[in-house]
């Protein structure tokens, strides 16, 4: 992985396939995000974020990452481009409801835990 760029972009109506499958395989559910970002590495789908835009807030539903890449910072990435959104949108934080086991990597990445929520601050 080292020197290959990930590629991330908006889930378009044709990646629908596409992601359900990866969805499966590693996350359990071929539920497709209704609004969210892929990751391509070397033109291969190994990445998928669930987002929900409220008015304040960017909400970060659920983060999929290819189980054999991870711990190779493409969730890293993904965040960020999830936090460049948010500031685009004027919208100063981003929280996740559930992290469903995810807290040490959300408190790695800069979250702060408020009651049941996640919440890190960008603008």
């Amino acid at each position: 992985m080292k020197g290959q760029r990930l590629f991330i972009r908006p889930i378009e109506a044709t990646d629908h396939e596409t992601v359900a499958v990866f969805l499966q395989n590693h996350g359990g559910s071929s539920h497709v995000p209704a609004c969210g970002l892929i990751g391509k590495l070397v033109g291969d789908l190994v990445a998928v974020v669930e987002l929900e835009i409220t008015p304040d807030t960017v909400r970060l539903d659920n983060i999929v990452v290819a189980t054999a890449l991870r711990r190779k910072w493409i969730g890293r990435a993904m965040l960020r481009e999830v936090e460049q959104l948010a500031r685009k949108m004027e919208r100063p934080r981003v929280q996740v409801d559930d992290a469903r086991g995810a807290q040490e990597f959300l408190r790695r990445v800069g979250f702060v835990s408020e009651g049941d929520r996640w919440i890190r601050e960008v603008g």
